[in-house]
């Protein structure tokens, strides 16, 4: 893990572009890893809330047999877990008390990890609230932190921190009102060194940029590139540097 996470400190700062497989053909998710890497992206992202065990496993060897970025896989439970990828952020929602999503899925997970001895990476998994309710807060059936308690979120990330984990991930969920906004990505940032991924509700340049600015060490965007197609991608990847 500690090689794994070594190198993905050094592809900070940088864009990651989450890929749905119960959204995304495998052609389809072969060519936007093309065009990710092609404009720069620092690394691709696969994972859904709601089911998606199905068909990840062939949506990331599609993705694996075209693009050189490391795939991470962003698991929303243990049946999500497939071995064609490079590293699993290893998931523990500490934002919420659901214990199936603190311990559970990862007790869960063993047996793959024995067959598959893919790099982990512990991930302190924040969910924000972004204006409305979302795929992950209705399936983990856990609030999410206030947006205006910069303090709480912040509380939550030196938890994680306190008992072992490797990354920080704050979320206000895929297709949020709102993204994670800077006071809470800020005040994350200066209460840990991990580094932290940003994602949920990022659909411009400007929101990109901000999260960044607010000290984000990667800033993860899925429905930016589903609405503004592949050509915004480079935009986006602007806007971190």
């Amino acid at each position: 893990m500690s090689d794994f996470l070594e190198r993905l400190r050094k592809r900070a700062p940088g864009l990651c572009v989450l890929v749905d497989p119960e959204r995304t053909e495998p052609a389809a998710a072969a060519d936007l890893a093309r065009s990710a890497e092609a404009a720069g992206a620092a690394l691709l992202l696969l994972g859904t809330s709601y089911d998606g065990g199905a068909r990840t496993g062939e949506v990331a060897a599609a993705i694996k047999r075209v693009s050189g970025l490391p795939l991470l896989l962003f698991p929303g439970s243990a049946a999500q877990l497939v071995p064609e990828v490079d590293a699993v952020l290893l998931l523990s929602l500490v934002s919420g008390r659901n214990p199936q999503y603190l311990i559970e899925e990862h007790v869960r997970s063993v047996p793959f990890f024995r067959r598959h001895p893919i790099p982990t990476i512990s991930t302190a998994y924040i969910l924000v609230d972004g204006g409305r309710v979302t795929a992950v807060e209705a399936v983990s059936q856990t609030r999410p932190l206030p947006a205006d308690k910069p303090e709480i979120a912040a509380a939550h990330a030196v938890a994680g921190s306190l008992i072992g984990m490797a990354a920080v991930y704050l979320d206000a969920g895929s297709g949020a009102a709102n993204p994670v906004c800077s006071p809470i990505i800020r005040a994350v940032r200066q209460a840990v060194s991990l580094p932290l991924f940003v994602g949920g509700g990022m659909r411009s340049a400007e929101q990109v940029h901000a999260a960044r600015a607010a000290g984000a060490d990667f800033i993860v965007v899925g429905n930016a590139i589903e609405d503004g197609g592949v050509g915004a991608i480079a935009t986006l990847v602007a806007a971190v540097r």
